[in-house]
Parts: structure tokens; C-alpha cells; sequence
């Protein structure tokens, strides 16, 4: 059932509606690992680390709203469900427990390129069905690639 109809084609509309439903996990996914090692955080960086991370959280959860409402505008219900984002995320599981600070920028750099990495594949392959998703998935990894900066900055 179409509530909402795009006016892409449906070979374009497959395209955007894959690349933003990817994004969107993997977002919702950056969130929850960046909060889970802001709550278990420990060490002499503690407090800088521990609000760095708030940080991504916040950009991850701003940046999952506007792929899900694109999605929406074109018709494509968005799944942000916890059984579809842990069955589809592409970031490493976060290790349980306490994290010394040096491991828990670490893990955000690897989460972080990973992220980073499958945004620019969706750059690519928007371009020519959808440029207005194209752009948001342009500003989503320039902003993630400005944390990823400065989470290596941390450990260098």
C-alpha cells in the first residue's frame, strides 16, 4: 500500500529507499554504541571523552530523523526497529563493561569509519537516481568525518 508516492521512477526509488534504510540503521546503530560507551567509559580522559561521546549521539539521532523523514517523503516507511537495526548495522558489537578510554576512542573510530564508509558508497550511488538524498548523505559524512577527526586526535 502507497500512502505517500515519489515521483521517482522505481528503479531509482529502490535505490534511495536501500540507501537510506542502510542509513538509517546505521545511525540508529552509532547512537546506541556511542551511548552504551558513554555510560561505561573510564579513566584519566574520562570527562572529555565521556561528553566527545554525547556529542556523536547527538548528531547520530539528528542525522537518523532527517534520513527517516526523507524516506517517508518518498513514500518508503522507514525501519528503525531494534531487531532490524541489530540484524542489519554494519558496526562491530561494542564490548560490555567498563572501556578504558584509549579503547573506547578506539571503538569509536572503528564504528565511525565503518559508518563513514557505507555513507560515502550511498553518496555514490544516489547521485544520478536522487541528488536531494544524494546531499544529506554529503552532510551526514562530512559531520561524521569531522568526530571521526577528532576521536583519532584523541589516541594519536
Amino acid at each position: 500500500m502507497y500512502v505517500v508516492k515519489s515521483p521517482l521512477a522505481d528503479a531509482d526509488l529502490k535505490t534511495v529507499a536501500e540507501a537510506l534504510q542502510g542509513a538509517l540503521v546505521d545511525l540508529v546503530d552509532l547512537s546506541l554504541v556511542a551511548k552504551q560507551i558513554h555510560w561505561n567509559v573510564v579513566g584519566p580522559r574520562f570527562r572529555s571523552v565521556h561528553l566527545q561521546l554525547d556529542e556523536v549521539v547527538a548528531s547520530a539521532r539528528t542525522h537518523s530523523d532527517t534520513v527517516a523523514e526523507r524516506a517517508s517523503a518518498l513514500g518508503v516507511p522507514p525501519d528503525g526497529r531494534a531487531a532490524t537495526v541489530s540484524s542489519t548495522s554494519g558496526i562491530k558489537p561494542t564490548p560490555s563493561g567498563w572501556i578504558k578510554d584509549g579503547d573506547a576512542v578506539g571503538a569509536m573510530v572503528d564504528a565511525l569509519g565503518s559508518v563513514i564508509t557505507r555513507m560515502r558508497e550511498r553518496v555514490h550511488t544516489t547521485e544520478e537516481p536522487d541528488p536531494v538524498s544524494q546531499d544529506i548523505f554529503i552532510q551526514i559524512t562530512a559531520d561524521l568525518e569531522k568526530h571521526h577527526w577528532m576521536f583519532q586526535a584523541e589516541n594519536a
